[in-house]
């Protein structure tokens, strides 16, 4: 399949081999070997608690390290980033063992990762991959080219072009669509936008698809942290600036469940879903409970599930291996060069969410209670 939109955006920059910068970042760590779990200290850097997918991070990675014994120093940065440069900083010169960082932006902490890799403190970098650094030692995350392919996959599957199982669907089109993408200055957002495009562009090229605006540059299409307001702003001004000729939205494309909610919100404001305007097929990513609800109200057309809890268990096993002075177990030392140096990383698989795979894939899994679907909030 092809990724030239990754190449686009630079996902690929500096091919540099993995042999080549073995041994560049903190390595196995300090005399952490021979000593007991509660004599050693993880500390987790998490980006915001604005998200609930990010506290759930949080929150797992504390109670799976705290459960085998060790402590952990777990900080949320408010999605400011001197804030969370001050907080590794305080996890280095407290003594910190092993470093779990899940970056606002991933070129802000070079000066820390040197920190880091002077005082011999593995780092590992946590679902975003933090870029321009040599000091980053491991990668653990989900296959986010994937997650772009699956929220593509889904669009057509929801208009109609493809059915679930792949095969060709019975609508014809054109379908008029918009595109949203996250922060540029996460790098996933290249993997997302760039698995999204690369599924949709044949329908794109042959006229299937439309979109309307004409904005389809990453940077034209980036939501600044990924903000649910930012994106209903951005929503509110493609109707009014390409929809005010009695056209219709059919599609968006959507990177994550909060922005998903923030498009709704402008769309239902302008009269969507009511009537015969029915609303748009919305794309989106996390498994946030409120946007779980709207799938299963039929609202949101569907969701990208990436399991925290095992993201949690791998990141775990990473740490572990530092501390015990071992590798960590990968299982792609390819895809992720972070312009520097080619990151050795554990991928998690990823699942699509309609409403139809609710029960199966969260409820039973335990994720999500039926209750908390219903309500569309998660219990306390």
């Amino acid at each position: 399949m092809s990724r030239k939109f990754l190449v686009a955006l630079g996902s690929a920059a500096l091919a540099l081999s993995l042999a080549a910068c073995s041994g560049g970042g903190a390595g196995s760590g300090g005399d952490t070997g021979d000593k007991k779990p509660g004599d050693l200290t993880i500390g987790v850097s998490m980006p915001t608690q604005t998200s609930e997918r990010w506290i759930a991070d949080g929150n797992a990675v504390k109670s799976k390290l705290e459960a085998k014994g060790y402590k952990v120093d777990l900080q949320y940065a408010g999605d400011d980033i001197p804030t969370q440069s001050q907080q590794v900083d305080q996890m280095i010169t407290q003594g910190a063992d092993v470093l779990v960082i899940a970056a606002i932006d991933g070129t802000a902490l070079s000066s820390q990762l040197q920190a880091a890799a002077a005082a011999k403190i593995p780092v590992i970098s946590y679902d975003r991959l933090i870029r321009g650094s040599k000091d980053v030692d491991f990668y653990v995350s989900f296959d986010n080219y994937k997650v772009g392919v699956a929220q593509g996959t889904a669009l057509l599957v929801g208009l109609g072009l493809l059915n679930k199982d792949g095969s060709k669907g019975t609508a014809k089109g054109p379908f008029n669509i918009e595109l949203f993408a996250g922060s540029l200055d996460d790098n996933n957002t290249q993997y997302f936008f760039g698995g999204a495009m690369d599924t949709l562009k044949p329908f794109v090229d042959a006229g299937t698809l439309k979109v309307k605006s004409k904005q389809t540059t990453p940077e034209q299409v980036a939501t600044l942290r990924w903000q649910q307001e930012t994106a209903q702003k951005r929503m509110e001004n493609l109707l009014t600036s390409s929809y005010n000729d009695g056209s219709k939205v059919d599609g968006v494309l959507s990177p994550y469940d909060g922005i998903s909610r923030g498009i709704i919100t402008a769309l239902q404001n302008a009269g969507y879903g009511s009537g015969a305007k029915k609303l748009p097929v919305v794309t989106g990513q996390d498994a946030e409970i409120a946007s779980i609800k709207l799938i299963n109200d039929g609202v949101q057309n569907s969701t990208v599930f990436k399991d925290t809890r095992l993201l949690a268990d791998q990141a775990v096993n990473a740490a572990e291996a530092f501390l015990q002075k071992k590798e960590p177990q990968a299982n792609d030392t390819k895809t992720y060069n972070n312009g520097v140096k080619v990151v050795p990383a554990y991928l998690l698989p990823i699942a699509t969410v309609y409403k139809d795979d609710i029960k199966a894939t969260l409820i039973d899994s335990g994720y999500w209670t039926a209750e908390e679907v219903a309500a569309g909030q998660a219990k306390k």
